[in-house]
């Protein structure tokens, strides 16, 4: 990553909630833990049964999370600018079950893997809290639009006051 790239993405990471407690100089040392990785429309960044190596924080464009059955794919989330992904397979080990999938060209992710996690936390354990409860409200605000999803589908197949 060139110069002018890591002040960029300090720029932009500075404005997002994962860094909005961190000063400048703790953001330039999450961004030395990472690595930016670009997929083209289509890539898969991560597959289903994957165990969770890394986890991704998006910069640019958008990730879709989808769910293949028999090889029918279904989006069941959508992952744009300044959220995180790949939260849940990181953190509990178990494989993955919905497959990472770069929906827009130049898809920017900045990838913290775990080996650079681990040495986040004993390095720099206060931008390692602030990456973790970050972890949790993304996975708050994922299950939150997952439950608001389910419930307009359900109002939609059964209608209003049916059981």
């Amino acid at each position: 990553m060139t110069s002018s790239e890591k002040i960029n993405l300090a720029e932009f990471l500075n404005q997002q909630h994962l860094c909005a407690s961190l000063t400048i100089k703790e953001v330039q040392i999450l961004i030395d833990y990472t690595e930016l990785v670009t997929f083209k429309k289509g890539d898969i960044i991560a597959n289903i049964g994957d165990v969770g190596e890394a986890l991704y924080f998006v910069v640019a464009g958008e990730a879709a999370l989808v769910y293949d059955e028999s090889g029918a794919e279904t989006e069941v989330g959508r992952m744009q600018e300044g959220e995180l992904m790949g939260e849940m397979s990181f953190f509990d080990r178990q494989p993955r079950s919905v497959r990472m999938r770069a929906v827009t060209g130049q898809c920017k992710l900045l990838k913290l893997t775990r080996t650079m996690y681990n040495r986040l936390r004993v390095e720099h354990p206060y931008i390692a809290v602030n990456l973790l409860e970050h972890a949790i409200v993304s996975l708050d605000h994922l299950i939150r639009r997952m439950g608001t999803d389910v419930a307009t589908f359900s109002h939609y197949l059964y209608g209003r006051g049916k059981k």
